[in-house]
């Protein structure tokens, strides 16, 4: 290292700014694996919940969102650390893909908690079926909820059953079997297709090896919800 005068020479300059910019990258790289270890040895360490439980977690969520009074759990910088490297929902929803009805909201869940599986009128398409076996049989979620909503538009499209333009229409044809089987049926037709069609889409998804194999063995609870736009709850669907 060169010196004149008392002041260092711009090459041994550079050299050091560039040593030191290595050292304080290197132990910020340090620093980052600690902490990513340590976020996965919390995760890991999470109880895993059993089909009851996530149930009744996200049942209590909905009631704290109706009475205005979320916690709004998980959405912290610790908890993005927590799932940044793996994930352990504990619950996949197959819901419309529809502005009013974000499921983390709706049941007061966070980061991590809920697979969210959105597609307009909550049909069990193959790519929704494919990508509800991906969260329930790798990932381990132990429970499946098919939320459908009032006055769904998608539902609505499928009563009324008229020309639509572009590729709107393609989501009408996987309800029209539960628009069918409510046809006759007292009250408000859209209403009664609504429900009508969480529990068509429930067969559908009964018609998945990997998920009744969850089912069978006690890992795993499929249920049907439907969310009402004007009050913010959740009624269970038989």
């Amino acid at each position: 290292m060169s010196c004149k005068n008392g002041f260092i020479g711009r090459r041994d300059l550079f050299k050091l700014g560039s040593i030191a910019a290595f050292g304080l990258a290197a132990t910020s790289n340090l620093l980052w694996q600690v902490e990513q270890a340590q976020a996965a040895e919390l995760t890991a360490i999470e109880p895993a919940l059993n089909p009851e439980a996530a149930l009744k977690r996200l049942v209590e969520g909905n009631q704290r969102f109706v009475q205005h009074q979320p916690q709004y759990p998980d959405q912290s910088a610790k908890r993005l650390q927590e799932v940044a490297q793996v994930q352990h929902p504990f619950a996949t929803i197959l819901s419309c893909a529809d502005s009013r009805v974000p499921a983390e909201l709706v049941f007061d869940q966070g980061i991590g908690d809920i697979f969210d599986v959105r597609i307009a009128g909550n049909i069990a398409t193959p790519e929704a079926i494919g990508s509800i076996e991906y969260a329930v049989a790798l990932v381990g979620t132990p429970l499946l909820m098919v939320l459908g909503h009032e006055r769904c538009g998608a539902v609505t499209a499928a009563v009324k059953n008229e020309p639509l333009p572009g590729k709107i229409g393609t989501f009408v044809e996987p309800i029209l079997p539960a628009v069918k089987r409510v046809k006759n049926q007292p009250g408000d037709a859209v209403d009664n297709a609504v429900v009508a069609n969480v529990r068509y889409q429930i067969e559908q998804l009964q018609r998945s090896t990997l998920l009744t194999e969850r089912v069978q063995s006690g890992k795993l609870k499929i249920v049907g919800g439907r969310y009402d736009l004007d009050t913010g709850k959740v009624t269970m669907i038989a």
